[in-house]
């Protein structure tokens, strides 16, 4: 789906608000207490970098019908889960006492290699816990919800240099050998999409100096924002 002009654009303000916020959150931590997170943390601990593409998700729900009182991002949004009480959503969407939407908002910037297989886990295991909530009843009556993951990926040649598999006992797939960083989300996004973890999610990349101009890249058409938006639109309107 390609977007509107006006969507296109507060896309691109989305992704300037993400690496200006991490760029103030950055450099004004600490400055109270004279300590600083170690090294890109003070920026992750911050939080916000990821609103502006809430607020564009918000805006275009709105738009498309859905009163606002029924989209939830800083309060109310958590719901039950199987494996624990309740799970906090980064957006949730509940109408007339139905479940709706779900969708979680996430971001890569550096520090690779310790942090993919944590995002595998949170990713897999949010759903997990979800449909088996939803399968026990958690949400009567409400249909089957709209469950989406949001990806923003720092374009750098940490992030897209060919990454190496440990392979100690058995072989792993074909498709993850040689592949990056960026391109092992791509694979684990489609795969979740494929297999039904999720209905929809989105791939974003963007480098630092780029993204403080709003430039970024989407590496697979199916999982573009278009895509997304196209997406939950379909299922909300039902």
């Amino acid at each position: 789906m390609t977007l509107e002009r006006r969507w296109q654009e507060q896309l691109h303000g989305a992704v300037r608000h993400f690496w200006n916020t991490r760029s103030t959150q950055a450099d004004s931590q600490g400055t109270k207490s004279g300590l600083k997170d170690a090294g890109a943390r003070s920026a992750v601990t911050g939080g916000k970098q990821l609103q502006g593409f809430a607020d564009l998700i918000t805006d275009y729900l709105e738009e498309s019908g859905l009163d606002r009182p029924s989209i939830h991002c800083d309060r109310l949004a958590e719901i039950p889960g199987w494996y624990r009480p309740e799970k906090r959503w980064d957006l949730l969407v509940v109408a007339d006492g139905h479940l709706v939407a779900a969708m979680e908002f996430k971001s890569q910037v550096g520090s690779f290699g310790n942090n993919f297989n944590n995002r595998t886990e949170e990713a897999l295991g949010s759903a997990t816990d979800l449909w088996a909530a939803y399968r026990e009843g958690a949400f009567a009556p409400s249909q089957r919800p709209w469950l989406g993951y949001f990806m923003m990926v720092e374009d750098a040649p940490e992030s897209n240099r060919p990454v190496g598999a440990t392979q100690s006992h058995f072989k792993v797939f074909p498709e993850f050998i040689g592949a990056s960083y960026t391109k092992r989300y791509e694979i684990l996004l489609t795969k979740l999409i494929r297999d039904r973890h999720y209905d929809s999610a989105c791939l974003l990349t963007s480098s630092r100096q780029g993204g403080l101009k709003g430039e970024f890249g989407e590496p697979s058409p199916e999982l573009s924002f278009g895509n997304l938006l196209a997406s939950l639109r379909a299922r909300v309107l039902v």
